[in-house]
């Protein structure tokens, strides 16, 4: 399957740390080489960049290695195709517009026998199972809530609601986000951390770099990673149980109500 790597900050943070490990998974550590993606929210816009190629051998991933993209949402994807062939118009994340803001998605999993009818704004351009429950969530949230995006404490509730029936077609491990917040489910594997003060150094699983963000980050900073496999040695990594949605903000995994 994929591998998902999500950051919610509440300052501009650059992800390069993070994503040179996570690249090194798409066809050098691991057999995730059909794809690759990353979002990135700057105010109400979005720098998106995909491409099919492996991301170990892909040029756009070494810029994105090389070039500090700060955001305070990112969200990238690593694929191992298990529906839809090796295709620009099938790598993750995608993105779409719902009131007036860019959303992005991206989905780890296998949904068997998941054709939702989508007949409203909402359709897929590839032909992806994961693209089809983008599709389906946000025509869903459209229909429940209309032209006016509803409170946050709604808006978690129906998502619940919407990721439980999607994920009884089989494995739903997910990212969300309009920019403001990043939302996550995992059905399977997902594991997140916050980074905040006092700062140390932390080292990649995936490659031989290490980073003392002691160095690099203000006492204020906070910085949450959610992601498929943990991708640090020497830090404490927090498991999502099965079926759990997390919301974060501002670097903060919210509390459950």
């Amino acid at each position: 399957m994929c591998q998902l790597l999500g950051m919610n900050c509440n300052v501009p943070t650059d992800i390069v740390f993070s994503f040179t490990g996570f690249a090194m998974r798409g066809g050098h550590t691991d057999t995730h080489h059909d794809g690759w993606g990353i979002a990135f929210f700057e105010g109400v816009g979005v720098r998106h960049f995909v491409d099919h190629q492996a991301a170990i051998a892909s040029p756009i991933a070494e810029l994105i290695k090389r070039y500090p993209i700060k955001s305070t949402n990112v969200i990238a994807h690593i694929r191992k195709a298990t529906q839809g062939r090796v295709a620009l118009e099938n790598c993750h994340p995608f993105v779409r517009e719902l009131w007036g803001q860019y959303w992005v998605f991206a989905h780890n999993g296998d949904l068997k026998e998941f054709h939702p009818l989508l007949n409203g704004a909402f359709r897929p351009v590839g032909n992806t199972d994961s693209e089809r429950a983008f599709c389906y969530i946000l025509q869903q949230l459209r229909a429940r809530f209309g032209e006016q995006r509803p409170a946050l404490a709604e808006l978690r509730a129906v998502l619940g609601v919407l990721v439980a029936e999607i994920a009884a077609h089989g494995t739903f491990n997910m990212l969300l986000s309009s920019g403001g917040e990043l939302f996550a489910h995992c059905s399977t594997n997902l594991f997140y951390l916050v980074r905040k003060y006092p700062f140390d150094t932390a080292r990649l699983s995936d490659e031989d770099v290490s980073v003392d963000f002691s160095e690099v980050t203000t006492p204020n900073d906070r910085v949450a990673i959610i992601v498929t496999q943990p991708l640090t040695t020497n830090e404490q990594w927090t498991a999502f149980a099965s079926g759990e949605l997390k919301l974060f903000i501002d670097g903060v995994p919210q509390a459950n109500d």
